[in-house]
């Protein structure tokens, strides 16, 4: 999933503008597509081997990163004496979190509401906010917030057809993502971005698999099967790059209406691909998180 953060510097020309839209849109692309692949792929392999295979491809990828880094910045200090520790293991577990959960929701319920309730995650972020980061919340945002939940709600429906596990554990992630982004927002400017993506990768890497790996009752995936899953984890490794070269060529706040283009082709691919609509009470609550989405997007980011 794609919450905008605000990372852009100055303001963008039409042309890099016209790129960053064009960046942030094919990786909205490429996070439906890695989440519809997953979904196949938890019908016969466990969620952990699917993380593997993600994580393992996506490390890869940041340590290519942070050694760039390291070489255009010598004489800075090593990646594991960067400052704010704690506050760095908390982001990357948090994510980690994120990804379990994320995964193990995906095995009990449909791709278009596991993705609109992981979409409430800007919601979580603005009722934290004030706590975390001493920001001020105002009218408009608590508004966003429970128009998003009136949302959820109908999606949810308590009581109806959405497993309880799988419901549970994608509110967690998208409980887990908020708290991921109200601590990168913290940390941005005193630890540099390739630091935070090689640490976030390698933290998620070993929370997310190494307990499949031990555990003696889930098959390993064949050789052919290892291949796609690490292809998988390209496609959701390429997501993140074009995520951050969108973000160093437009502002936030020009990207963030666009974030709900994703679970919108989340509902094509779950009624096209999985033959899984959701119900047109569930399209309404999708719509509510939609409008409360681009509403709090619109509106702007709160004071301190």
């Amino acid at each position: 999933m794609a919450i905008a953060t605000d990372t852009a510097r100055g303001a963008p020309g039409r042309h890099a503008t016209r790129d960053g839209v064009l960046l942030f849109l094919g990786a909205l692309a490429a996070f439906a597509s890695y989440d519809a692949f997953a979904k196949q792929m938890l019908m016969t392999q466990a969620p952990g081997m699917v993380n593997l295979g993600r994580y393992v491809t996506i490390v890869t990828m940041s340590l290519v990163l942070l050694l760039r880094h390291m070489r255009a910045r010598p004489g800075g200090p090593m990646p594991w004496r960067q400052p704010h520790q704690g506050l760095l293991w908390l982001r990357s577990f948090m994510l980690a979190t994120v990804a379990t959960s994320f995964m193990t929701a995906l095995v009990y319920m449909p791709l278009a509401e596991s993705t609109a309730l992981y979409f409430t995650a800007p919601l979580f972020m603005v009722m934290l906010s004030p706590w975390l980061l001493g920001e001020k919340v105002g009218r408009v945002q608590w508004t966003a917030v429970a128009l998003g939940f009136a949302g959820m709600l109908l999606v949810v429906r308590p009581g109806g057809n959405l497993p309880l596990v799988g419901t549970l554990s994608m509110l967690l992630a998208a409980v887990c993502y908020a708290m991921f982004q109200i601590l990168t927002r913290r940390l941005s400017g005193l630890i540099p971005a390739p630091v935070q993506f090689a640490h976030m990768a390698l933290v998620c890497l070993v929370v997310t698999s190494v307990p499949t790996l031990l555990a003696p009752h889930i098959p390993l995936p064949s050789w052919p099967m290892a291949l796609v899953l690490l292809g998988g984890g390209l496609v959701s490794g390429c997501a993140q790059l074009l995520l951050l070269a969108a973000f160093a060529r437009v502002s936030a706040a020009t990207l963030a209406p666009l974030n709900y283009i994703q679970l919108l082709l989340a509902v094509l691919i779950s009624t096209v691909w999985f033959q899984k609509p959701p119900d047109g009470i569930a399209l309404a609550g999708i719509a509510l998180i939609v409008a409360a989405g681009v509403y709090l997007a619109k509106a702007g980011r709160p004071s301190r």
